[in-house]
């Protein structure tokens, strides 16, 4: 038994010292084998109708819906900062909706107008744009209800049609967010057929029906007016049903794929990269931000740095990319420490 007497190194005798490793701040940046970097980052931005129109998302902290022209400044903020694509939310004022979600493919709409603006000021951008119809019905579902019921396939028409006008509008990736089945594949056709065969499609392959989006409906004011999203949202305890839904998404057609949310899901996350080639991202959603945010208001943690250690944990676990409400934030900070986080 050692005793105090003795040298420690006449019992220990070690070949292998992991901690030689970490002894530096240089060390230890050397070393670090998962990095956060500006354009891996996808903003989600929020956009409302008026001028010079910037409200906030009291569950959002930080976050804000902006009018087209603040858009154009946060967008061109984001670009400087290293930022390369940023992903469109419409908020809809209620006159507006409709069973069918009519206003998503109104010509002149909102999301359109914010395209065109967009790709008119910082053409380089790629601009990305949510495909679904919870922001434009008066249900506050992501599909056309039939006899309460969402039916599927007459909302693929209605989708074709949002994603139509975005291209045209001058959108680089639609990205589908909801759920139904097939819906990759009508919408690659029918954007072939319109001409729009270099429009990508960013599919939101797997989305759970998950308690972490409330935020984001009270951003938009989208909350299911009646019964829930289980019927094509996922289940939360399904990693095989997860895999099915990508390898379908896949063969559809899909350029990208993406399971959100992406904390609870990481073990998705690593499965789904493991069986495929095609660029893999996941979706820090509202929930997840705002709880990093809440503690760190209260003081119970460094919000900045649980914020950087989440991101770096999602990447870790396999996403090319991640959309997160603190991509300006972590941008700024990783520009401060000069590319390197946790050195």
């Amino acid at each position: 038994m050692l005793t105090l007497e003795q040298n420690v190194t006449d019992v220990v005798d070690l070949t292998r010292r992991p901690r030689r490793n970490r002894r530096t701040p240089a060390i230890r940046a050397v070393l670090q084998e998962t990095h956060l970097h500006p354009n891996q980052m996808i903003a989600p931005l929020f956009v409302l109708e008026g001028n010079n129109q910037k409200e906030t998302i009291h569950s959002m902290p930080g976050v804000h819906r902006l009018s087209i022209d603040l858009l154009i400044k946060e967008v061109q903020e984001l670009y400087r900062l290293g930022i390369r694509a940023v992903d469109l939310f419409p908020f809809v004022p209620n006159e507006r909706k409709d069973n069918q979600g009519t206003e998503a493919f109104r010509a002149g709409n909102l999301i359109e107008m914010s395209i065109r603006a967009l790709k008119r000021e910082i053409p380089e951008m790629c601009l990305m744009v949510d495909v679904a119809l919870d922001p434009y019905t008066d249900h506050g579902h992501d599909g056309i209800v039939e006899e309460g019921q969402i039916v599927n396939d007459p909302t693929l028409i209605a989708l074709a049609r949002m994603s139509l006008l975005a291209a045209e509008a001058g959108a680089d990736v639609i990205a589908p967010s909801d759920m139904m089945d097939g819906r990759v594949g009508y919408l690659r056709k029918m954007l072939d057929e319109a001409g729009f065969d270099e429009v990508g499609i960013l599919s939101y392959c797997v989305k759970f029906a998950s308690a972490f989006y409330g935020p984001f409906r009270d951003a938009l004011k989208s909350a299911p007016r009646f019964g829930d999203k289980k019927t094509y949202q996922m289940n939360p305890g399904n990693c095989n049903e997860a895999l099915l839904e990508c390898m379908l998404d896949e063969a559809e057609g899909a350029d990208m794929l993406m399971i959100k949310p992406a904390l609870p899901y990481l073990d998705v996350i690593a499965k789904a990269k493991a069986q495929t080639l095609l660029p893999l991202g996941a979706y820090h959603v509202s929930g997840e931000y705002a709880m990093i945010m809440a503690a760190s208001q209260n003081g119970w943690i460094n919000g900045e740095r649980a914020m950087a250690e989440c991101l770096l944990s999602i990447k870790r676990a396999g996403a090319d990319f991640i959309l997160t409400y603190a991509a300006r934030s972590m941008a700024e900070k990783i520009a401060r420490e000069g590319g390197i986080l946790f050195s």
